[in-house]
């Protein structure tokens, strides 16, 4: 019977991984769920959309949610109206990255969810401690 692996999340795109036989000699080194991850990597746009999401929800005080939309249109600027679309999914991955960091909780329905598997809208809280 194998032994149990702590959860593992991806550097990138902040989804759960789930141990696989080829990584038994190495499982302390996986950062990445799949080669696009390791090839994209964290951006300074991905570094800028989570500190917006933390500033969010710092300014809304405890308890209180945000969309990642808002985040994305705060680091979309003024270009376009629609700018913001093209960086709702870096935001999503902005989101579920400050999960695995335990600083956030994705809520669907009020409810906290997994962020690995959530589909549709999502809010994202600051965690609470409990």
């Amino acid at each position: 019977m194998m032994a149990e692996r702590p959860e593992k999340y991806c550097a990138v795109c902040g989804r759960r991984m789930v141990w696989r036989r080829r990584w038994r000699r190495n499982w302390e080194n996986v950062r990445y769920c799949s080669r696009a991850c390791r090839h994209r990597g964290l951006s300074d746009l991905d570094r800028r959309l989570e500190a917006v999401i933390l500033e969010l929800l710092r300014m809304r005080g405890a308890h209180k949610t945000i969309c990642p939309s808002e985040a994305a249109q705060i680091v979309a600027g003024r270009r376009s109206a629609n700018d913001w679309r093209a960086l709702m999914p870096a935001a999503r991955k902005a989101a579920r990255r400050l999960v695995a960091k335990d600083r956030v909780d994705i809520l669907q329905k009020g409810h906290v969810v997994d962020a690995s598997t959530a589909r549709g809208a999502i809010r994202v809280r600051l965690r609470t401690e409990t």
